[in-house]
């Protein structure tokens, strides 16, 4: 089979992005995402997305990690899938959009995506750490030496321990520069390794930091490795509301391979 595929990036958390609405892409096809996803037998990318038809909906995501299995919510993915859906002509500045984890609301100008992520209600305070689920599950720490480090061994040591176990979870370490921005390194499941930037995980890093009281603002910058992104949220009682993952979504190129 001859696939046509696009690679995108958001901040450097890159994508093999596939237009699924004729619904010919194998997707229970586990070891042929893997291959899709690595970086010497394959295209590359820290995970595959599929645009499919949604009856109610002008689209839906399905994303898969880069070891082949469909995962849960991925932040940049769902930007850069965003991206994709404008350039197929599929929307325009607008969209909403179903994924994994239920339904997105998203604009877009230029290469500039705005995603509505979804409300989080509960906020994991540990002596060590802060647990929350941003679409997907992500534990956050301070590092404060953080570019000196070996992110692979110490988030895989978080990743695969308890209470996670084989589920696992992302990890985030994270430094603070000023009352308004923190700098952020994701290692993420299912790539298993460190990501150059990770959309579920800032936000998470974002929350946790306004639920710790090291922030007052509830518009937050966030340096990753792969550049920057911006996290902005209202809070209400308990509830974090109308979180907007922003960033830029860029198409790398076009190509085709045989599967």
């Amino acid at each position: 089979m001859q696939l046509i595929f696009y690679k995108y990036q958001g901040t450097g958390n890159d994508f093999v992005l596939i237009d699924n609405r004729q619904l010919l892409f194998p997707k229970n096809d586990t070891k042929l995402v893997n291959r899709l996803c690595d970086r010497k037998f394959g295209i590359g990318a820290d995970g595959l997305i599929l645009l499919e038809h949604d009856a109610k909906h002008d689209f839906e995501m399905v994303y898969y990690n880069a070891d082949g299995n469909e995962s849960t919510m991925c932040g940049n993915g769902g930007r850069c899938i965003v991206a994709f859906a404008n350039f197929l002509g599929v929307i325009q500045s607008e969209t909403t959009f179903m994924a994994i984890d239920g339904k997105h609301y998203a604009t877009i100008q230029d290469d500039i995506v705005d995603l509505q992520m979804q409300d989080v209600s509960t906020v994991e305070k540990h002596e060590n750490h802060v647990f929350l689920d941003t679409g997907s599950p992500h534990h956050v720490l301070f590092k404060e030496k953080i570019e000196e480090f070996d992110i692979k061994k110490e988030g895989a040591a978080i990743r695969y321990g308890a209470p996670y176990f084989e589920e696992g979870s992302n990890v985030n370490f994270v430094k603070k520069i000023s009352d308004s921005e923190f700098r952020v390194r994701t290692y993420e499941r299912g790539v298993e390794d460190e990501t150059l930037s990770c959309g579920t995980g800032v936000t998470a890093v974002a929350l946790a930091m306004h639920s710790l009281e090291e922030t007052k603002a509830n518009e937050i910058s966030l340096q990753v490795e792969g550049g920057r992104l911006q996290v902005s949220f209202q809070k209400d009682g308990t509830t974090y509301k109308d979180i907007f993952l922003k960033g830029k979504a860029t198409q790398v190129f076009k190509g085709e391979i045989t599967c």
